[in-house]
């Protein structure tokens, strides 16, 4: 992780998920991109940090991934209280409502698995993120947040549970990729 032509392999080997990492929690791809230097440059200017006896590189990358993904969303909220403060409220007109109104119906099941997703303690949806969404093994998601293994398969079997809750067709296949995973 020291040495330049060893730090653009890695880039080369974990791009694509962080690139994918960020997509999934972002709706720009401009801003996907930016974080994604971002993160690549923080690992870069943190890789003196990197201990190999805590974990595999791309724990620790993922760890970077969520503190700059992190710092990225406070950012964003200083700027939209700001931008609120300082803009007139635009009312909605009938295509901005029909739109609404479309994706309310097309998601009913997603929003109830978001909401339910959301209403997660952070820590239990750190692990469930990690290991259903971004393809780690319970152990990496582990290393990646810093606690032990069995921490996290607890807080991981507590998370499906809250989310079983919702429609069991919605929750079948999250359940089924983080099951395989861990």
């Amino acid at each position: 992780m020291r040495d330049p032509v060893g730090f653009a392999v890695f880039y080369q080997q974990q791009f694509d998920t962080v690139l994918g990492f960020v997509t999934r929690r972002t709706d720009s791809p401009h801003v996907a991109a930016d974080l994604t230097a971002d993160i690549f440059l923080t690992a870069l200017e943190q890789a003196h940090t990197y201990d190999a006896r805590r974990g595999t590189p791309g724990a620790w990358l993922h760890g970077i991934s969520r503190n700059v993904l992190a710092a990225h969303f406070r950012g964003s909220a200083r700027e939209r209280r700001a931008t609120a403060r300082i803009a007139g409220r635009r009312l909605l007109d009938d295509q901005d409502v029909s739109a609404i109104e479309g994706r309310i119906d097309a998601a009913r099941d997603a929003r109830q698995l978001a909401a339910r997703h959301a209403a997660l303690s952070e820590p239990l949806r750190a692990v469930l993120d990690l290991v259903a969404l971004d393809g780690l093994t319970t152990r990496e998601a582990a290393q990646a947040l810093g606690i032990s293994a069995a921490t996290a398969r607890v807080r991981l079997h507590r998370a499906r549970k809250a989310l079983q809750r919702v429609d069991t067709r919605t929750t079948a296949s999250l359940y089924a990729v983080s099951e395989a995973r861990s």
